[in-house]
């Protein structure tokens, strides 16, 4: 099969998209998945993103990690409503569907503002953290994660007995002040460091919110290895976290052809 696509990254976290609102890739299944994101025999991306028509929303977001597994991605999200905006698709208010439900989002000035959904559950590993933010996230804070080896300790705990069946993403997270997060991700999927997370930073966020005991609105700025993002969120008295907001930039990289 001949598949037309576009290649996208969002704070270095790369994706292959392809327009499937005709359904033309619907027999693009794994074996090509991985085939395509292979950084040496393929296009080369953490993961593929088919953008669907839906009956009632703007469209599905379908997304697959470079192992061909599926989850929610939130640089993934983002960069889909930047390439449904390069399609023609109106993109000041998006509402779309994801593996984890419904999503909002917009982009304004060439930044997505992607809608999380709610967080209430955040449980104690120890010192660590673990939530879902559409993905399940480990989270570790660190006093420098510029020496942190995260292949090897990222690795280490994804492939704990606890998380090894279904794969957990892990964190590593250096608090640079009150209002600014360092971020570095091992991702199951890609089973390596990717060079940025939007879950994973956005779950990181949640975390320090907790472990700080933050009240009220806040809004954090996330450095990752591929760029900068922020993450908005409100905790409500009974300690919910709500109107969770992903921030960041989304950019078409190139476009071509491959036969698999």
């Amino acid at each position: 099969m001949n598949i037309h696509f576009y290649k996208y990254q969002g704070t270095g976290n790369d994706f292959v998209m392809l327009d499937n609102r005709n359904g033309i890739y619907d027999t693009v299944g794994v074996n090509e998945i991985k085939k395509i994101c292979d950084r040496r025999f393929g296009i080369g991306a953490d993961g593929l993103i088919k953008i669907n028509a839906h009956p009632t929303l703007t469209f599905e977001m379908d997304y697959y990690n470079s192992d061909g597994s599926k989850s929610f991605c939130g640089n993934g999200a983002r960069c889909t409503v930047a390439f449904a905006d390069f399609l023609g698709v109106s993109t000041e208010n998006v509402d779309f569907w994801a593996i984890d439900g419904l999503h909002s989002a917009s982009l304004k000035e060439q930044k997505v503002a992607l809608a999380m959904n709610n967080v209430s559950e955040i449980n104690e590993v120890a010192s660590d953290y673990l939530l879902h933010t559409g993905s399940p996230h480990y989270i570790q804070f660190v006093d420098n994660v510029a020496q942190v080896d995260v292949y090897t300790q990222g690795n280490f705990i994804r492939n704990q007995e606890n998380y090894k069946r279904e794969g957990v993403n892990v964190n590593f997270v250096q608090v640079i002040n009150e209002q600014e997060l360092f971020v570095r991700t091992y991702e199951r999927g890609v089973e390596d460091e990717t060079l940025s997370c939007g879950t994973g930073v956005t779950a990181a966020v949640l975390a320090y919110g907790y472990k700080m005991g933050l009240k009220d609105k806040h809004t954090i700025r996330v450095k990752t290895l591929g760029g900068e993002l922020e993450v908005v969120f409100r905790v409500q008295e009974h300690g919910q976290f709500d109107e969770i907001q992903l921030l960041g930039p989304a950019k078409q990289v190139f476009k071509g052809e491959i036969d698999v």
